[in-house]
C-alpha cells in the first residue's frame, strides 16, 4: 500500500457530509459499517457537518490487513485510532454518537482528548456486558460463552441467530440490512473481537468521563437492559442523562429512526423534522 492508502481517512472509509459549524462523528458497532446511519444521516446532515468512517474490522474496508487482532486486543487502540482519524482531518469540539462497543470508544477517547468532543451520545452502550452479584449486566458469562463456540462451530448459523437477538424481528429489510453487514467481516476477526466487546469490563472508566453524556436506551434492548444506562448515568463524572427510545432490540438507527431522530433532535436543541 502507498502512504496516501496508509491515512486513517482512506483505510477507514472516512467522509464528511452535511453543513454547519458543529461536526458530528457517527460511530457504528460490533458487525455493523457506517451504512448503518443511512436512515437518520439527511436529518443529521442538515445541521451538521457529519463525519462517517467504517472501524478496519468492518466488511466494507478495502484493506482488511489492516485490522490485526493482536493490536486490537482492547477498546483502547480503537479509541486511539478515532482520536488519530479526528486530528487527521482536524476535528475538535465535536458531538460523538456511537453505538454500543462505540459508546465506550468514544468514552475512552474523550478521556484521554476531552477537546476533541463536546458531548458523548451513548446508544445502546454498556461497559460490561455479563452479570456480577451486585451488576446487572443483562447477559451470564454461560451465555457469552455458549455464544463464542456457535461462532467458532458455524458462523453462517451464528449469524442468523445473533441478528435476531440484535434487530426487531417485524422489520425485515432492517435484519436483512444487519445481516448482510455481519456476513461481510472476515470470520477470523469475529472472536477476538467478541471476546474484547462482551467480555471486558470497563466500568471504572465511567467515573473518568467528564463530557457531558446523553445515555439513548431503547424500551425492550434484550443484550443491554434499562438498569445499565441508569448505572452509567450514576459513574459518569461528566452531566449525564438518560433518554428512552420507544424500540424493540439494539438497533434503533434501523428499526426506530425517527423516533431516535426526535430524541436526538431534542438533546441537541434544534428541530430535526424539517423535510431532509
Amino acid at each position: 500500500m502507498s502512504k496516501l492508502e496508509t491515512s486513517l481517512q482512506a483505510a477507514m472509509n472516512a467522509r464528511i457530509i452535511g453543513s454547519g459549524s458543529e461536526t458530528m462523528v457517527l460511530a457504528h458497532g460490533f458487525g455493523g459499517d457506517q451504512s448503518l446511519w443511512d436512515k437518520i444521516l439527511p436529518y443529521l446532515a442538515k445541521h451538521y457537518q457529519v463525519l462517517l468512517f467504517d472501524w478496519l474490522f468492518s466488511g466494507a474496508v478495502k484493506y482488511p490487513n489492516l485490522y490485526d487482532p493482536l493490536r486490537y486486543s482492547s477498546f483502547d487502540a480503537f479509541a486511539d485510532d478515532l482520536i488519530a482519524l479526528m486530528d487527521e482531518l482536524h476535528l475538535t469540539s465535536s458531538v460523538f454518537v456511537g453505538h454500543s462497543m462505540s459508546g465506550m470508544i468514544g468514552c475512552i477517547a474523550s478521556i484521554k482528548r476531552p477537546q476533541l468532543f463536546s458531548r458523548l451520545i451513548l446508544i445502546g452502550a454498556s461497559p460490561r456486558y455479563i452479570n456480577t452479584d451486585d451488576y446487572e449486566g443483562g447477559l451470564e458469562g454461560a451465555t457469552i460463552d455458549n455464544m463464542i463456540t456457535s461462532i467458532e462451530s458455524g458462523y453462517e448459523n451464528w449469524t442468523l441467530s445473533f441478528v435476531k437477538l440484535l434487530v426487531d424481528n417485524n422489520d425485515p429489510l432492517s435484519v436483512e440490512h444487519y445481516l448482510r453487514c455481519l456476513k461481510s467481516m472476515n470470520p477470523e476477526f469475529v472472536v477476538p473481537l467478541a471476546k474484547i466487546v462482551f467480555c471486558s469490563d470497563e466500568r471504572e472508566t465511567l467515573e473518568k468521563v467528564t463530557t457531558p453524556c446523553t445515555i439513548i436506551q431503547t424500551t425492550n434492548d434484550l443484550v443491554v437492559p434499562e438498569s445499565v444506562a441508569h448505572y452509567m448515568q450514576k459513574k459518569i463524572k461528566g452531566e449525564t442523562t438518560v433518554e428512552i427510545v420507544k424500540a424493540d432490540r439494539h438497533l434503533p438507527q434501523l428499526t426506530a429512526h425517527l423516533e431516535l431522530v426526535h430524541v436526538l433532535g431534542r438533546v441537541l436543541g434544534f428541530e430535526m423534522f424539517s423535510t431532509p
